[in-house]
C-alpha cells in the first residue's frame, strides 16, 4: 500500500512543481517589463519636456526668444533649485545621515579622477589639434551632477511603480544636493587652471612659419576677434547651451580669466610685473629671513590658490547646500522650519511650491538652448566620437564596477538603493554644463564645448535608458 500510495503522490508533486516553475518565470517577465517601463517611461518624460522648449524656441514658432531662455535660466539658478535643495536637503539631513553619506562626496571626486584618466586615453589615441588636449580631459571627466540627476529622480519617483519607496522624491533630492557643492568646488579649481588659454606657441601658426612672430601674432589676434564677434552674433540669435545651467557666468570675465596663469606661474614668472626692483633695506631683510624662505613648491602653489576665483564658489545652489546642512544638523532649528507642527512651516510649505518648477523649466530651457544646433567645432569628427562613448557608455561600466566595490566594503548604507542609484548616475550623465561655461568664461574651446554639450545631451537619451535598465536590475539583486 506504502509503494502504491507513493505512485498517486509522484504526480501530484511534478504537477505542483510544474506550477511553481511557471509562476516565477511569470513573475520573472513581469519584473524585466516593470524595469523596462521604469527605465523607458521616465527618459521620455524628460525627453518630452526638452522637446517642447525645443519647439517653442523654433524661429518659425519663437514663442521661446533668447530673451526668455535667459530669464527661465536664472529663475532657475537663483531662485527654483535653491528652493528644491533647501527643502529636501534640509529635511532629511541629520548628524547621523551626515556621518552616512561620506561617500556621496567621494564618488563626486572619484568618478572625476577616473574620468579623467579615461579623457587621457581618449586624447592620447583620438589625437586631437594640441590646445585641445587638455580641454577633452576635462570635457570627459567632470560629468552634471545637478539639474538632469534631479530630472530624472523627479521622473522615476513620480511614476506608479517608483521602485525606491514613498519618500523617493524627498531622498533622491537630498542625495543629489548633497553632491553638488563638491561639484561647485572641481569646477572652480580643477577644471578652471585646467581649461586656461593656451599660449601662443600652442597655437595654430597662419602664416609664415615661425617668423615674422609679430606679424603673426597681429594675424592671430585679429582671427580670434573675429572669431568672438561671430560668436557673439550667433549667441544673439540662438542661447548658447553653455549658459543653460549657469547663467551670468559670462558676464563675471574679464582679461584676468583669459590669461594663462598657471604656466606663467610654475615657470617663475610674476603676472603683475616681469621686472622688479629691490632696495637695498629689502636685500638685507632677504638675506636675514633666508632660514625662513617658504619652498619653491609652496610658493608655486599659494600663487595658483591666489589667482583661483574661489569667491566664485558661493552661488545660490552652493549657498542653499550649506543653510540646509546648517539647520538639519540642530534639531531645534530643524522643528522650527520643518514638519507639521513646524512655527515656520509655512515658509517652508511656500519654498516647496516655488521648488516644484525647477524640473520643468530647466528641461525648457535645455531644449530652447539646443534648438540651436552644435555650431563650429575643431574637434574634429573622431574626438568628438571618442569623448561621447568614454562620457555616455564607458565611464556606466566603470562606474558599476565602482559602486559593487564600495557596497562590498560598507561604505554604502545597507539597504539603501536610492544611494546607490545616484552613485551610478554620478557616472551616467553627459558632461557638466558648468565646465562648458568655464571654457567660456576662460575664452578657451567655447565652440568646441557647446558643440560637444548639444551631442552628447542628443545621444544621452539612448545611453540613460540603457543604463537605467541596467542599473535597476542590479538594484534588484545587489
Amino acid at each position: 500500500m506504502a509503494g502504491n500510495g507513493s505512485l498517486f503522490l509522484e504526480p501530484l508533486s511534478f504537477e505542483r512543481g510544474m506550477n511553481f516553475m511557471m509562476k516565477v518565470e511569470s513573475s520573472f517577465e513581469k519584473e524585466k517589463e516593470l524595469i523596462a517601463e521604469l527605465a523607458v517611461v521616465p527618459v521620455m518624460k524628460v525627453l518630452c519636456m526638452g522637446a517642447l522648449g525645443t519647439i517653442l524656441a523654433h524661429p518659425k514658432i519663437d514663442l521661446i526668444k533668447p530673451l526668455t531662455t535667459k530669464l527661465l535660466s536664472k529663475l532657475v539658478f537663483a531662485l527654483f533649485l535653491p528652493c528644491l535643495i533647501f527643502t529636501e536637503l534640509g529635511a532629511m539631513v541629520t548628524f547621523e545621515n551626515m556621518l552616512n553619506w561620506w561617500f556621496i562626496p567621494v564618488n563626486v571626486i572619484l568618478s572625476t579622477i577616473i574620468g579623467c584618466f579615461v579623457g587621457f586615453l581618449v586624447a592620447v589615441m583620438c589625437r586631437p589639434p594640441p590646445r585641445f588636449f587638455r580641454f577633452v580631459i576635462v570635457m570627459t571627466g567632470v560629468g552634471n551632477t545637478g539639474n538632469i540627476p534631479l530630472a530624472i529622480i523627479g521622473a522615476i519617483c513620480h511614476s506608479k511603480n517608483a521602485p525606491f519607496g514613498t519618500n523617493c522624491n524627498q531622498v533622491g533630492v537630498a542625495y543629489v544636493a548633497f553632491s553638488t557643492w563638491v561639484a561647485v568646488i572641481i569646477v572652480y579649481t580643477f577644471v578652471y587652471h585646467m581649461l586656461e588659454p593656451p599660449e601662443y606657441d600652442e597655437l595654430p601658426v597662419l602664416v609664415g612659419g615661425h617668423g615674422a612672430d609679430d606679424e603673426n601674432q597681429l594675424l592671430l589676434t585679429d582671427e580670434i576677434g573675429a572669431v568672438d564677434s561671430e560668436q557673439g552674433i550667433a549667441r544673439a540669435e540662438h542661447p548658447s547651451v553653455l549658459e543653460a545651467e549657469w547663467p551670468g557666468l559670462r558676464a563675471a570675465h574679464n582679461e584676468n580669466f583669459r590669461t594663462p596663469i598657471l604656466k606663467q606661474i610654475w615657470r617663475g614668472v610674476s603676472m603683475t610685473s616681469q621686472v622688479s626692483t629691490v632696495s637695498d633695506d629689502d636685500e638685507v631683510v632677504a638675506k636675514k629671513s633666508a632660514c625662513m624662505k617658504e619652498p619653491r613648491m609652496v610658493r608655486r602653489l599659494r600663487r595658483v590658490a591666489k589667482r583661483t576665483p574661489l569667491e566664485h564658489i558661493l552661488q545660490p545652489p552652493t549657498i542653499a547646500s550649506l543653510l540646509a546642512i546648517a539647520v538639519g544638523l540642530f534639531p531645534k532649528s530643524k522643528a522650527v522650519l520643518f514638519g507639521a507642527d513646524a512655527p515656520l512651516g509655512f515658509l517652508d510649505d511656500s519654498l516647496d511650491i516655488l521648488a516644484l518648477a525647477m524640473v520643468p523649466c530647466i528641461m525648457l530651457v535645455l531644449g530652447g538652448t539646443l534648438s540651436g544646433g552644435p555650431g563650429k567645432s575643431e574637434l574634429g569628427l573622431k574626438t568628438t566620437i571618442g569623448v561621447c562613448v568614454a562620457r555616455l557608455l564607458v565611464l556606466p561600466i566603470i562606474g558599476i564596477g565602482v559602486v559593487q566595490g564600495a557596497t562590498n566594503m560598507g561604505f554604502v548604507p545597507a539597504g539603501d538603493q536610492m544611494f546607490k542609484f545616484v552613485l551610478f548616475l554620478h557616472y551616467t550623465m553627459p558632461t557638466a554644463i558648468l565646465c562648458g561655461a568655464m571654457a567660456s568664461l576662460r575664452g578657451y574651446g567655447e565652440s568646441e564645448a557647446a558643440a560637444l554639450m548639444f551631442w552628447q545631451h542628443v545621444l544621452a537619451v539612448f545611453s540613460i535608458t540603457l543604463y537605467i535598465a541596467v542599473y535597476l536590475n542590479l538594484l534588484s539583486y545587489i
